[in-house]
């Protein structure tokens, strides 16, 4: 909810601040969409080059000084997505009113960094995945110039596994569980009328803004949600709500075998 001046003098201020106060902020994320979108552009505009510039790299086509550098990220380009999230960060935005709005913004929250989890799984996949390549010329080399050639390529970081390597992708496997876990227990937490309800009743009783807690936590092993109000001086817990909403690794499997035959999680 956004903050209200509760004085009669600024009657006006307190009714109109609130919606100049979402348009920026709707401005804000809008910036933001529109900053990343030049940015993904780039990208995008970069594997195109790369393509066109390998494949001539391989016939004897030579590219020309600076035929990628429509693809670089510019400063402007940089300086206009730092100043959109500051924006955003800024932005005074709604504060959960109830049990449920609280949950769902946990969900949000975790969902976002759900994203960039897989993001970072992809990436260490890749560099390991890169080095499995010598299997291919491993499983032709039956020739000493073939298999000299294999030696050449162990040689390289690229296709070798490091420590580092494997400490990242392990690192990245665990916090998709994590936040994986996290997203899915305050989704459940949300769509839970009796847990809400609870929660709701507790902050009346004891007289708590909703929308003041200062942290919220979920433990998945005794399945019991935390929920801290700093400044109101009371933290308390909630255990045996998702009993019915565990997932095994055998479930993850399946659940991960059906998206890749139907491409939708729906039906699950």
């Amino acid at each position: 909810m956004f903050s209200k001046k509760l004085a009669l003098a600024s009657l006006l201020v307190s009714v109109s601040a609130p919606a100049l106060a979402q348009t920026a902020g709707e401005q804000a994320i809008s910036d933001l969409i529109s900053s990343i979108q030049v940015i993904e552009n780039q990208l995008k505009l970069s594997i195109t080059l790369t393509n066109g510039a390998v494949g001539y790299a391989t016939i004897g086509g030579v590219t020309e000084d600076d035929a990628m550098n429509g693809a670089l990220i510019s400063q402007a380009m940089l300086l206009a997505y730092q100043d959109a999230v500051a924006a955003v960060l800024a932005a005074d935005y709604n504060t959960a009113q109830n049990a449920q709005e609280l949950f769902m913004q946990q969900h949000e929250g975790a969902m976002a960094n759900l994203t960039l989890a897989v993001d970072n799984l992809v990436d260490a996949s890749f560099v390991i995945n890169q080095a499995l390549a010598v299997q291919e010329l491993a499983a032709v080399a039956d020739t000493r110039p073939e298999q000299a050639a294999l030696q050449n390529m162990l040689q390289s970081d690229t296709y070798t596994i490091e420590l580092g390597e494997v400490v990242a992708y392990n690192e990245a496997i665990g916090a998709v569980e994590s936040y994986a876990q996290q997203a899915g227990a305050f989704m459940a937490a949300a769509n839970n009328s009796d847990l809400t309800a609870s929660i709701d009743s507790f902050a009346a009783q004891n007289n708590i803004t909703m929308g003041a807690y200062t942290a919220v936590t979920y433990v998945q092993n005794i399945d019991e949600f935390i929920i801290e109000w700093g400044m109101d001086g009371y933290t308390s817990g909630w255990n045996g709500y998702l009993t019915g909403e565990m997932q095994s690794a055998a479930d993850l499997y399946n659940a991960g075998v059906y998206f890749q035959q139907q491409g939708t999680y729906a039906g699950l």
